[in-house]
């Protein structure tokens, strides 16, 4: 068991699909997928209980999102995937738009034998799970999206630039900023600046209205990269969806807070596991 306030090493291997290359993680304990599993393994891929997915946002990988994949894993089958062209994975040889990510993402998890999930995306990660969601309707149970992008007040790329740069610096840890900035260096500023361009330009608020099943809103009362009033008009563009604050926190709230954020993410999945309820 990882030490209180750590992440618990995570296992991985590599998993392709529709031509990307990309790497899936999880914790010793875990149900094992795909090619892994065997006779008298625990099955994923019709689950009693929820599967969690979590995708992390652009220029970074799986790290920051380790302590919430520990703290999830503690009570349920949990998975990370370091998404094609970030984390060391291998770059694409074209741009890829949002709904390429989202299809990889729906179907690499097929390819390993996970067909119903819970998708928690971070940042850009919450357009990439918007988009797995409408790619594979059938497979998602409710979809979080926590710091979601891009507020409409940074319409443009100076805007939402110093919105990053004054949260690293005015509301993140130490250790937090350490992670990004890293995975940024390994990400590298060619394929960086080729997908900010897609996060820029994806209609958010538009593309989530046609999401059918439960969308839990999230994000840290101190985050300006995802303000108020724009996480509050995601959260009534769908039928079924919550807002939450994490108190005293900024972008990165999985990170500075991951037990306060898989409180709510639990407590969501947990009212909303019949979907015909509104929350």
């Amino acid at each position: 068991m990882a030490a209180k306030g750590k992440p618990a090493a995570l296992l991985s291997a590599d998993v392709e699909a529709l031509g990307l290359k990309g790497r899936i993680l999880w914790t010793e304990g875990t149900p094992p997928s795909g090619p892994a599993a065997g006779p008298g393994t625990e099955s994923v891929s019709d689950p009693a209980g929820p599967v969690y997915v979590l995708i992390h946002g652009i220029g970074v990988s799986h790290r920051y999102l380790a302590r919430l994949h520990t703290v999830l894993a503690a009570t349920a089958p949990t998975y990370s995937l370091d998404l094609p062209g970030f984390g060391g994975t291998p770059k694409p040889d074209r741009q890829l738009s949002v709904e390429d990510y989202g299809a990889f993402i729906a179907e690499a998890l097929a390819s390993r034998g996970i067909g119903s999930y819970v998708l928690v995306g971070h940042s850009m990660g919450a357009q990439f799970v918007i988009e797995a969601a409408l790619h594979a309707p059938d497979r998602v149970r409710q979809v979080v999206l926590m710091g979601p992008v891009v507020d409409s007040r940074h319409k443009n790329v100076r805007r939402q630039s110093v919105a990053l740069l004054l949260d690293g610096m005015l509301r993140e840890s130490p250790s937090s900023n350490w992670i990004v900035t890293s995975d940024y260096f390994r990400c590298g500023p060619r394929w960086y600046l080729t997908e900010l361009p897609v996060m820029m330009s994806y209609p958010t608020e538009k593309r989530v209205a046609g999401i059918k099943v439960p969308v839990l809103v999230l994000r840290g009362s101190r985050d300006n990269v995802a303000g108020p009033d724009w996480a509050l008009r995601l959260s009534r563009a769908v039928d079924q969806g919550r807002l939450v604050e994490i108190p005293g926190v900024g972008h990165v709230a999985q990170h500075m807070r991951p037990h306060a954020v898989a409180d709510a993410i639990r407590s969501f999945v947990a009212a909303t596991a019949l979907h015909g309820q509104a929350p």
